[in-house]
């Protein structure tokens, strides 16, 4: 190879990377911009989604934890009831038994 021949081939393939790297930065420019757009609105998407979901799941445990407590309430309330009946059934047991013994 001469030096002519070098110096062309050198050229070329220097005009050939800038030419690529032109490509690169145009691809850049043109496809950047949508990717970040939608990679936002897909960002926001999936925090509404995960928001909703969040909102979905305290609601529910908050629905479950009342209905929860409210049959603790009621059983405790049942139980209430039948440990009074049973003092006062006692209660009236010992007075009998003791104007008997009387």
């Amino acid at each position: 190879m001469s030096n002519g021949e070098c110096s062309y081939y050198g050229r070329t393939a220097f005009l050939s990377f800038l030419v690529g790297a032109a490509a690169g930065a145009a691809a850049v420019l043109f496809l950047a911009p949508r990717a970040r757009r939608e990679s936002a609105e897909r960002i926001r998407r999936l925090s509404y989604d995960l928001r909703e979901r969040a909102t979905d799941t305290v609601e529910s445990a908050r629905e479950k934890v009342a209905s929860t407590v409210g049959r603790g309430r009621d059983f405790l309330d049942e139980k209430r009831s039948v440990i009074e009946s049973a003092v006062e059934a006692g209660k009236a047991a010992y007075a009998q038994g003791k104007s008997r013994a009387s």
